[in-house]
């Protein structure tokens, strides 16, 4: 089958990585836009490396997941400092708008131009500023992939900024860095790299190098997650995290996701407290019964059925486990990480049938392995319910 392999011009992973920040951006440039969570002291570390090595920096925060409004900003802050080179430190959302920013400042017009599903979707007439990714959690993946998502808060949905343009110069991913991670957000983040794993290898587009990645990520990301939450200073679990997540990045751009992440885009812009993890938690073990369910019915030939049992051995340990018995475990595993219903973040069984239209549209829902009928769709948020 015919299918490419694009990512970071550069990946520099392992403990004492961030060390490379500032020799690494020094490359790109000589001022730098920051962009960091609602607090960027805890980016201090790595703003104190960049400044070592002689950067002039400015830094922009993001207080949540990346907004539209957010870009905006953003753009403006980089325009205004006259950088050249955007460097985010972060989780997924910091990553995400810094992404984002770096395209459009220097692409003219809005971000609405360039937005999927809400805006125009024009491609990216020049290249983005250089960007260096250095995520601070294990789980979005974001650092290797071509995509920014933001909330377009107007429509109540989040959808993406893409282009091939937009993959990182350089991603640098030190997972020390991620051992002051409380343990609820490890659970979300990971929780998110193990569904950017599941998803890609029974995607549509799944191809041989990604299985790979995902085979790898699975297995790992199955076994030290557990372990990464109940000791946040287990640096062996958090680096396995790390790597997971990064594979995770890696599949998800070259292959594709699915009805997870088909649901959770509008989920996430129409309620705005819902973890995104949280909500990929939640449907996973669900999308995955329902999946199976559809292909032995109206595709019982599909070579991803025997994908879903491996999927089940590699997140159980278990040789003869099969997907229901994963089904199980996915449940056992997201209760016992305390990961909340989707009620608790709003969502009504009232909201359920415009949230199914919406996940129509969505990108995501585009890789699932086999289309889903509306009423397919339901029973899976009635269950994540």
């Amino acid at each position: 089958m015919p299918f490419e392999l694009a990512t970071a011009a550069r990946i520099v992973f392992g403990v004492g990585a961030a060390a490379q920040v500032g020799a690494i951006a020094g490359e790109h440039g000589r001022r730098a836009l920051v962009v960091t969570g609602r607090d960027p002291t805890r980016a201090e570390p790595v703003l104190e490396v960049m400044r070592a090595a002689g950067l002039e920096l400015a830094v922009f925060t993001v207080a949540g997941e990346p907004t539209v409004a957010d870009a905006e900003r953003g753009v403006a802050a980089a325009r205004a400092s006259a950088c050249d080179v955007v460097v985010a430190v972060g989780g997924g959302s910091p990553l995400d708008a810094g992404k984002a920013i770096a395209a459009l400042v220097r692409n003219p017009g809005p971000p609405l131009d360039y937005l999927e599903v809400v805006g125009r979707g024009r491609p990216l007439a020049h290249d983005p500023a250089p960007f260096i990714a250095v995520p601070t959690t294990a789980g979005t993946g974001s650092e290797v992939t071509r995509n920014a998502v933001l909330a377009a808060s107007e429509q109540r949905v989040k959808v993406s900024l893409r282009s091939p343009k937009m993959l990182p110069r350089a991603a640098i991913v030190d997972p020390a860095l991620t051992l002051s991670l409380p343990p609820l957000v490890t659970a979300d983040c990971g929780l998110d790299a193990l569904t950017q794993l599941i998803e890609p290898f029974v995607s549509r587009k799944a191809n041989p190098i990604t299985d790979a990645l995902c085979r790898d990520g699975i297995a790992r990301a199955a076994r030290a997650l557990p372990r990464a939450v109940a000791d946040g200073r287990d640096l062996d679990a958090r680096s396995d995290m790390a790597l997971a997540s990064l594979l995770g990045g890696l599949a998800l751009a070259n292959a594709a996701l699915g009805a997870v992440h088909g649901f959770a885009g509008p989920i996430g812009g129409a309620f705005a407290g819902a973890p995104h993890g949280a909500v990929c938690a939640r449907l996973l073990p669900e999308v995955l019964r329902i999946n199976a369910r559809a292909l032995r019915q109206r595709e019982p030939g599909s070579p991803v059925l025997a994908r879903l049992d491996e999927v089940a051995r590699l997140v159980t340990g278990d040789p003869a486990a099969t997907l229901d018995r994963a089904v199980e475990h996915l449940r056992a595993l997201v209760a016992s990480l305390q990961i909340r219903p989707l009620a608790a973040y709003g969502v009504q069984a009232t909201d359920l049938p415009e949230l199914v239209e919406r996940s129509r549209r969505a990108s995501s829902m585009k890789g699932n392995p086999i289309e889903l009928t509306d009423a397919e769709l339901h029973e899976a948020l009635v269950a994540a319910l």
